[in-house]
């Protein structure tokens, strides 16, 4: 099986607004740092959730079409391996929400 390939795009100004994509397709999965960025998930897109030592991430699709869910899973793996974290549990729901004492943990 070919394994895909994915590009990373860092914001200059930001450097925890990274976009990860595929480079042969128009899958664009967006990071978000939960404990610097102001979240609302988008209603029309696939949202998944991760730890990375700490730091609650979140990942949003950008325009999403619906087609092949498993590449975004991809996609979010590839981003762990490239953080250092692969063993990174990805969840498909915010964590936050479920935790009463997440703002102690998550939010220093």
């Amino acid at each position: 099986m070919d394994q895909s390939i994915f590009l990373l795009v860092k914001d200059s100004h930001d450097d925890c607004r990274d976009v990860i994509r595929h480079r042969d397709g128009d899958l664009k999965v967006r990071v978000y740092c939960l404990s610097k960025d102001k979240y609302e998930p988008e209603p029309s897109e696939l949202q998944f959730y991760g730890n990375d030592n700490g730091e609650l991430l979140a990942f949003e699709t950008v325009g999403y079409d619906g087609s092949d869910p498993l590449l975004v899973i991809e996609a979010i793996r590839w981003y762990a391996d490239y953080i250092d974290n692969p063993k990174m549990e990805i969840l498909a729901e915010n964590p936050s929400l479920s935790d009463p004492d997440h703002d102690k943990l998550f939010f220093k």
